[in-house]
């Protein structure tokens, strides 16, 4: 693939090719834009997993999540296109984003969430004015929707995972990391990542390059997307299955983050529901970080890798917008903290 040259590919070129030059030039552009999150040490987890963890609080950027990253980019180039309004489709996170940075440039919005998205992200999103649609649970129900909308209104489709502007900007999560990561005389050797839809494990990928720094994939037992594609050779449609993580419930991964992520991750840990608890409870009274099930995944995985392999070992944890009753059920439950044994 060959590095962009001052310019973020879109997709009104053919088809996109990302390199790690989209994600330098989209930090660019997201200077100011976006918080630079800090990265978080606890001896706590590095006693716990015989590693140094470096810990990336996406849980405590703009709208709880990365995912406001490439949703600012996204936006811009519609709104400047002349966009009547936008449709977007997402377990949650994305919408948030997508209705927050749409709302900067007064651009009308619905998004479309699964029935029973999570009560904390629908009130996030109603909170920004934007219309929010609740349909089915499945990705095809969703994706449906979004076309019949697009066709009904006129509006602009932000898709979470297959445009190359989401996909730079999230991928700009990582690329601060491994830069705070030397800012502070570190030097990761790995950076684990959650998977749901692909934008973050691709936009990793491109992040990575040229730094020898080996990109993990984490995901939930009950929904391998990545795994069950990387299988097939293409993306394919898993049977859902309940997972605490909400964040990782799309069960196909996106066909660009495929493209860009098959080959260059190194390998994928899937994580059980009991390691996501352990991880989110680790999280909370080991680091001081509220983060939600999916960040979990992610930590729950890192730590098993680097109880195996040691290291440096960098963690996106991709956001915080965690139902409060889950994580007052969470903390009233058993568990050591320390999800070692649950990969596989």
């Amino acid at each position: 693939m060959r590095e962009p040259e001052g310019r973020l590919a879109t997709i009104d070129t053919g088809p996109p090719r990302l390199g790690r030059g989209d994600v330098l030039h989209a930090g660019r552009r997201l200077a100011g834009r976006v918080w630079r999150t800090p990265v978080v040490r606890s001896d706590q987890l590095d006693a716990l997993s015989g590693a140094r963890l470096w810990l990336k609080a996406e849980n405590l950027q703009r709208g709880g999540s990365f995912k406001v990253r490439g949703a600012l980019l996204a936006l811009e180039r519609l709104a400047a296109s002349g966009s009547r309004g936008v449709v977007a489709q997402s377990t949650g996170n994305h919408a948030i984003a997508v209705a927050l940075a749409a709302r900067e440039h007064r651009l009308p919005t619905t998004v479309v969430l699964p029935s029973d998205a999570a009560p904390t992200k629908v009130r996030r999103i109603r909170e920004t004015g934007a219309e929010v649609r609740l349909v089915g649970t499945v990705l095809a129900e969703r994706v449906a929707v979004v076309e019949e909308l697009r066709e009904r209104h006129g509006y602009d489709v932000v898709d979470p995972y297959d445009d190359p502007l989401v996909v730079a900007g999230q991928g700009t999560a990582t690329a601060e990391l491994i830069s705070q990561v030397a800012e502070a005389g570190g030097r990761l050797d790995t950076v684990v990542v959650p998977i749901g839809g692909g934008s973050a494990i691709a936009g990793a990928c491109l992040a990575a390059a040229g730094h020898d720094v080996a990109v993990v994939g984490a995901e939930p037992e009950a929904v391998p997307a990545f795994t069950a594609a990387l299988d097939a050779g293409r993306p394919v449609t898993v049977p859902l299955r309940y997972t605490l993580a909400d964040g990782l419930r799309p069960d196909r991964i996106g066909d660009l983050p495929f493209r860009l992520a098959q080959g260059r991750v190194s390998t994928v840990l899937e994580v059980a529901e009991a390691a996501i608890a352990d991880a989110l409870r680790a999280a909370l009274l080991h680091a001081r970080l509220l983060v939600e099930p999916a960040a979990a995944t992610a930590l729950a995985a890192a730590m098993s890798f680097a109880a195996e392999h040691g290291g440096d070992v960098g963690v996106l944890l991709t956001g915080g917008n965690v139902e409060p009753a889950l994580v007052s059920s969470l903390l009233a439950g058993h568990g050591t903290g320390v999800p070692r044994t649950a990969m596989h």
